[in-house]
């Protein structure tokens, strides 16, 4: 009868342990005042939305799915392809055939043949090139549909005014990031779709992700790819852990460090959207706290924060110093008080997770 009653304690005391190992991120976390602060700023948001959080140790601890919007479904990410067209130009720069401060004129002589001789891929990744760029996304939308390929687009933009010297001021748009995708496939011999469908969205699993056009027009690669909410949660996690993922080494250490590098001081900034003002930019993406300071921020100061927000509502943003990715997937426009609002709810966020920078 003692051994009978020995064993079932035993047999409660295993269960119970067991039941507190499977859920950590329940026992030492509260996401009740976050599900609140989402579901207050929906109408900001959009009622179809997909919210996602992820821990640094590999762990989904938050999804919301409102409307009907699912973590699966496929939609238009808009400005967030800059950041995976970053991550590629870099996935070339460890495997040493291409450097950032090389001029492009040297893979692409269109630009020497107008005199561009000067601007470099850290330029183009982060909008310092200084070649005129409109400002309207219409106009821009319209503009691309005469091109037939990224090399004859790229090409136009050689043959524009320079508006000022490389790495003189800031200037949101399509050119820069275009431009390094373009190089990529010159040095690559690969068309840019291909290539980063091969070296980042299959070693990633990110099956639904694509940048390939469905009527045969030029790719965009700073604004062209469509994606899913688990999809792009892959990638963030991938930088997130420093370019690993799944055990595989997708992006050395010291290319994710140089893309948390900020590019810009605030007086360089001459065009940027509503829905980024105030920030500084890095390669490819937002940096909205770098770590010497607590708004602007010096040229090449480490970011903590990153994001790349797109303009149909598309939110990835990671926290270095908290270990955490965060990522809101809507349908609609984004409105000009989206950013205010994602940096609310992240103010939410962060109470759950302690920082690890000084």
């Amino acid at each position: 009868m003692s051994y009978k009653v020995s064993s079932n304690c035993l047999k409660s005391s295993l269960a119970a342990v067991f039941l507190l190992l499977l859920q950590p991120a329940i026992s030492q976390q509260n996401f009740g005042e976050l599900e609140k602060a989402i579901l207050e700023k929906q109408n900001l948001l959009g009622k179809d939305m997909v919210i996602m959080l992820w821990k640094k140790d590999d762990t989904l601890v938050y999804k919301k799915e409102l409307g009907t919007f699912n973590s699966k479904t496929v939609a238009p990410i808009a400005s967030a392809s800059k950041w995976l067209t970053a991550v590629l130009v870099m996935q070339l720069v460890d495997e040493g055939k291409l450097s950032l401060d090389d001029n492009i004129s040297r893979y692409l002589p269109e630009f020497e043949k107008y005199g561009k001789n000067y601007i470099t891929l850290r330029h183009c990744l982060s909008h310092l090139t200084g070649i005129d760029d409109e400002g309207r996304l219409i106009k821009k939308l319209i503009q691309r549909k005469k091109f037939a390929s990224l090399e004859e687009e790229v090409n136009s933009f050689a043959a524009r005014d320079i508006r000022t010297n490389p790495g003189t001021d800031f200037w949101y748009g399509n050119v820069g990031l275009n431009i390094a995708a373009r190089v990529v496939e010159v040095v690559s011999k690969k068309k840019f779709d291909l290539l980063i469908r091969q070296k980042l969205f299959v070693p990633l699993t990110m099956r639904k992700t694509t940048f390939s056009t469905l009527d045969g027009s030029a790719v965009n690669p700073s604004g062209g790819a469509r994606s899913t909410a688990d999809d792009y949660l892959k990638f963030q996690v991938m930088l997130l852990n420093k370019g690993s993922y799944a055990g595989k080494q997708i992006l050395s250490q010291e290319s994710v460090n140089e893309l948390m590098k900020t590019q810009t001081s605030p007086d360089q900034i001459k065009y940027a959207p509503k829905s980024a003002a105030g920030f500084n930019y890095a390669l490819g993406s937002w940096s909205l706290l770098p770590a010497s300071s607590k708004g602007g921020g010096e040229a090449t100061a480490q970011a903590t924060v990153l994001a790349s927000p797109g303009l149909f509502g598309t939110w990835p943003m990671i926290d270095f110093c908290r270990g955490y990715a965060y990522l809101v997937f809507v349908k609609n426009m984004l409105g000009e008080e989206s950013a205010e609002t994602h940096l609310e709810i992240k103010e939410v966020v962060d109470r759950q997770f302690q920082s690890t920078c000084k």
